[in-house]
């Protein structure tokens, strides 16, 4: 997937910057995008305290949500649906792959048609590219 240029950031809180190396306080917004194939495909995510919430569509639509949060002796994140049809599982699996990586409770919101397994790995690693080249706004 092919990252494009459109990012910002609209951080809440405290006016005091943070310290080197810690991310600030508040909530932070970073929206990005690229391509998967022929299809545009938009990533929102939201930086709470100890949360994130991502959303991942082509348009404007909340189809899906989905919670995941690391359990401190289990291996793999519990999730749940909240909001869609439980049989689409892109939302689920998305947010436990998250919460393991980032240690956090995430909030996915997957609204896109295409769920094969190798779309969405593209999917992922492009927010994984966007985490690696922009850790303080998840």
């Amino acid at each position: 997937m092919e990252p494009a240029q459109e990012q910002g950031e609209a951080p809440a809180g405290s006016a005091r910057p943070a310290p080197q190396g810690t991310a600030p306080p508040g909530i932070s917004l970073h929206d990005f995008c690229g391509r998967a194939g022929e299809q545009l495909v938009h990533f929102h995510a939201m930086r709470l305290r100890d949360s994130l919430f991502l959303w991942v569509g082509a348009e404007p639509a909340l189809r899906s949500l989905a919670v995941a949060m690391c359990r401190p002796h289990d291996s793999i994140p519990v999730s749940t649906s909240l909001l869609g049809d439980a049989s689409d599982t892109a939302s689920n699996s998305l947010a436990q792959r998250l919460a393991r990586k980032t240690k956090k409770q995430v909030f996915v919101s997957y609204n896109l048609q295409n769920t094969d397994s190798s779309f969405t790995l593209h999917i992922e690693n492009r927010i994984k590219e966007e985490m690696k080249a922009f850790p303080e706004k998840f």
